[in-house]
């Protein structure tokens, strides 16, 4: 069993100024090192928020939105109070799962439905959570940046995610 202490939490601490690919390639051992399946899954996917959140300066909000009876329901997440459930298939959130593949908005006033959380928000890059295909929900990250993610972030944050579908047994998710 692995307790979050004072030594793992300084471990966890990452240079921003380095490029975006090394810095994700740091995050995905870190993660892979801090991910328990035998704690549950809420714990081990909030800690995997406040890595993105404290690893990268233009990710403004972090978090996970987890699917139940055609819903997305707010999981845990770093950042300002955000909309507790999206209707799948609405903004980019709903979109995502319900295409079931990434989705990089440079500019998040020229999606059409786009839901604004955080009005300070500019662009978003959202990842659906998929294990033997079915769908869990999605891996939300904004900034207040106009085209804050690109290919780096998608290819990386899918790694991500699939490190987590395959590590973490969201088939016993009870929300």
């Amino acid at each position: 069993m692995i307790n979050f202490n004072r030594k793992m939490s300084e471990s966890i601490k990452i240079n921003k100024a380095l490029p975006d690919g090394e810095i994700y390639a740091i995050i995905l051992k870190q993660v892979n090192a801090i991910l328990n399946p035998e704690e549950p899954l809420i714990s081990n996917l909030a800690n995997v928020t406040a890595v993105l959140k404290e690893s990268f300066g233009k990710i403004s909000w972090v978090g996970f939105y987890l699917e139940k009876n055609g819903k997305l329901f707010l999981g845990p997440f770093q950042g300002k109070v955000a909309c507790t459930v999206i209707e799948n298939g609405k903004g980019v959130c709903g979109t995502s799962l319900v295409q079931r593949k990434t989705l990089i908005v440079e500019d998040v006033d020229k999606f059409p439905g786009h839901i604004a959380c955080d009005s300070g928000s500019r662009s978003e890059i959202v990842l659906p959570l998929v294990k033997d295909k079915k769908i869990y929900g999605v891996l939300d990250l904004d900034s207040y940046n106009l085209s804050a993610f690109n290919e780096v972030d998608k290819n990386n944050l899918e790694l991500l995610c699939d490190l987590l579908t395959k590590k973490l047994p969201f088939e016993k998710l009870v929300l």
